[in-house]
């Protein structure tokens, strides 16, 4: 059996802090005492935007960071190009502290290392589809016919083939974000920053664009720092899923784990109205090994969501599976699991109390 390996951290975020004011540095001995974000704006007039954040982005993967509004998503991305500079803490790039880099190094980590898709898609409208898809290169000083060459490859992949020539105000919504994500690929960064990339879009474009990003993901293996507010969407992308509130860290986890055991009420809120059944899949729920494979009703995938495996079952209940991953048996589902798994678990309360089930 193929041993599965945990991915290289690609970017860490260590003990990282980021608090608005006018003396940040004499408000991190208050945040150091444990005062809160409220008591901090209340008391001492400062914003605390993050809150002691530890993160292991891993390469080649989709990290989503998602919550609420003013949770502090949007500010943690932009520290990951120190577009925000941090008040405390360690920014680490390939083993590298970007705190420490120059002017120059900088710049190179901005334009050759990192991309980043924006909300509201940021192109320049005087300039063409094929120019603002070609930037990256172009200002890196790339000939115009080489940088033209890898735009037009990017714009083809993302469906905008004879859209070259238009200008960003000829364009749908959905296109003039296929541009910007045109021009993430064009730069050839290895990471990519999306910050509510999607959000701006109507739900079916914005469905659409998601089924883009992991068509093209599975080809190339970015390490992608995807924000949203919308859990579907970050179910949807997330190899790894980190939760934010007030600025620090309720959980971070693979998605699947977080559905089967949310850490406190207020992920176990989140979570509610989910359909487990199209989220949740067969490697989560199954029981592990070769097992007891009497009264085996077929086979599936270890990545078949148990929908899939519902809809194989044509309503037995007491139907067995067994479970393959690359062709090798690694697992028996019993339908008496799948039924367990689609009800949610009780979480622990916020206090750190478990909440009582009648």
């Amino acid at each position: 059996m193929t041993e599965n390996k945990t991915p290289e951290t690609r970017v860490a975020l260590k003990h990282l802090y980021k608090i608005f004011g006018d003396d940040p540095d004499g408000a991190m001995a208050h945040v150091r005492q444990g005062v809160s974000k409220a008591d901090l704006l209340n008391r001492h007039n400062h914003v605390l935007g993050l809150n002691d954040i530890n993160i292991d982005i891993p390469d080649g993967k989709v990290t989503v960071i998602m919550g609420l509004s003013g949770s502090g998503k949007s500010t943690l991305i932009r520290h990951l190009n120190l577009l925000i500079r941090p008040t405390a803490g360690e920014i680490e790039v390939d083993g590298e502290n970007i705190l420490d880099f120059g002017e120059a190094r900088l710049r190179e980590l901005r334009q050759t290392t990192m991309s980043m898709v924006f909300q509201k898609f940021a192109l320049l409208p005087h300039r063409t589809v094929l120019e603002n898809a070609g930037m990256p290169l172009a200002v890196r000083g790339v000939s115009q016919a080489d940088w033209e060459a890898e735009a037009h490859k990017w714009l083809d992949r993302v469906g905008l083939d004879g859209q070259a020539n238009q200008h960003p105000n000829q364009l749908s919504g959905g296109m003039q974000q296929r541009v910007g994500l045109a021009r993430a690929l064009t730069s050839n960064a290895p990471i990519m920053l999306m910050d509510e990339a999607y959000s701006a879009l109507d739900p079916l474009i914005r469905s659409d664009m998601q089924n883009l990003l992991l068509e093209l993901q599975e080809e190339l293996h970015k390490t992608v720092v995807f924000i949203t507010h919308d859990l579907d969407e970050a179910l949807k992308l997330a190899d790894k899923l980190v939760v934010l509130k007030d600025g620090y860290i309720v959980q971070q986890d693979e998605p699947q784990r977080i559905l089967l055991e949310p850490a406190d009420a207020y992920v176990e809120k989140f979570i509610t109205d989910i359909n487990r059944a199209r989220v949740l899949r067969v490697r989560s729920v199954m029981r592990s090994g070769g097992g007891d494979l009497s009264g085996i009703g077929g086979d599936v995938d270890a990545e078949d969501t148990l929908e899939d495996v519902i809809a194989k079952s044509k309503g037995d209940t007491t139907a067995r599976f067994r479970v393959l991953r690359n062709g090798e048996v690694v697992g028996v589902l019993d339908m008496a699991d799948l039924v367990r798994a689609l009800v949610p678990a009780p979480a622990p309360k916020e206090d750190g109390a478990t909440l009582k089930v009648a």
